[in-house]
């Protein structure tokens, strides 16, 4: 009895800015024990991580490919941009043998793969309904800020990319303006403008704890200077100088979560990623995160109708980068 062919399965990557994760998948289902971390400093380009892999794996053929990269994708090429890495689809292919090949930025892939999350991996923020098949948003708060809009169509899934990390910075108070011109012209990186992922990617609170103790006149002491895990040692310890750095980092989020919630309608739901999202979490309650994110004054009510939940599973780009290619690859 001749047995049925067994198809290749297909190849999977979600590259950050320090470390690439790899793995098969079935269809939508990624194979969980495939699964492999590897270093980028220990590689010039994508390809060469690719190739060790299948090496390693001892896989001969991949039916296709698909890689979430952390940066820009412009014109079918990705840009990375915490990494001197460019990538493209004759890379994907003379890497791994497939000419059937699919590039997405980061949110775009975490942003394929809602609805296909586990329950337990998700962890309510704000509470509210959410519609099935409503249009979701996927908010990053990570080593960079951006967002993705993600809705369904009669030809599939939609998830479109955007660079709205670096927008103005909203401003509700005159603190909020004094931080703002801190971040424009006096603190640590100042360009001359002060953008959403100033304040809320992981440098951020950097130097938002900056601004605190320059308010405190705090500088000579050298309270000023800290990094990101001190900061939130810190908060956890209850220093006062974090907590309002954490307080201020909130009332931002809380501010922008809800002007984004406004433009895209995600009626299914906002979601959040990323290690800031993660870090955070624990003092959302008792600094008001909902409460931030619902001061839309008359608008105020409106605002009870989208829900905010962290995304608390490490393989999710993963996960919609098999998902996209399983699709299609459209969207």
């Amino acid at each position: 009895m001749t047995q049925p062919l067994t198809s290749a399965p297909s190849l999977v990557a979600d590259i950050g800015g320090t470390n690439t994760r790899v793995a098969l998948a079935d269809g939508e289902r990624v194979r969980t024990d495939s699964i492999r971390r590897y270093a980028n400093a220990e590689f010039s380009d994508l390809g060469s991580v690719l190739r060790r892999y299948l090496e390693q794996t001892q896989t001969p053929s991949v039916s296709g490919v698909c890689v979430a990269a952390a940066g820009p994708v412009r014109d079918g090429v990705a840009s990375m941009t915490n990494l001197d890495w460019t990538i493209t689809a004759p890379d994907l292919t003379a890497a791994t043998g497939s000419d059937r090949t699919a590039i997405l930025n980061d949110l775009q892939a975490q942003g394929h793969a809602l609805g296909r999350i586990a329950p337990q991996h998700l962890r309510p923020v704000i509470a509210g309904p959410t519609k099935p098949g409503a249009a979701m948003l996927v908010v990053g708060l990570g080593t960079g800020m951006n967002a993705a809009p993600v809705h369904e169509t009669p030809w599939g899934r939609v998830v479109a990319a955007s660079e709205c990390g670096h927008i103005s910075l909203p401003v509700r108070s005159e603190e909020d303006y004094r931080l703002a011109q801190f971040i424009a012209h006096i603190g640590p990186h100042a360009h001359g403008f002060a953008g959403v992922e100033d304040v809320l990617a992981g440098r951020g609170l950097e130097r938002v704890y900056a601004f605190v103790a320059h308010e405190a006149g705090l500088e000579e002491q050298g309270t000023a200077a800290k990094r990101g895990a001190e900061i939130m040692a810190d908060v956890a310890a209850g220093q006062k100088v974090a907590l309002r750095a954490a307080q201020l980092y909130i009332h931002i989020l809380g501010q922008e979560l809800g002007n984004l919630a406004l433009i895209h309608l995600p009626f299914g739901g906002i979601y959040l990623i990323g290690g800031m999202a993660r870090a955070m979490q624990p003092y959302f309650d008792q600094m008001n995160l909902t409460q931030h994110f619902q001061d839309k004054g008359r608008f105020g009510p409106f605002m009870e109708n989208f829900a905010v939940s962290i995304v608390e599973d490490d393989y999710a780009a993963l996960t919609g980068c098999a998902a996209y290619l399983a699709g299609g690859a459209r969207g």
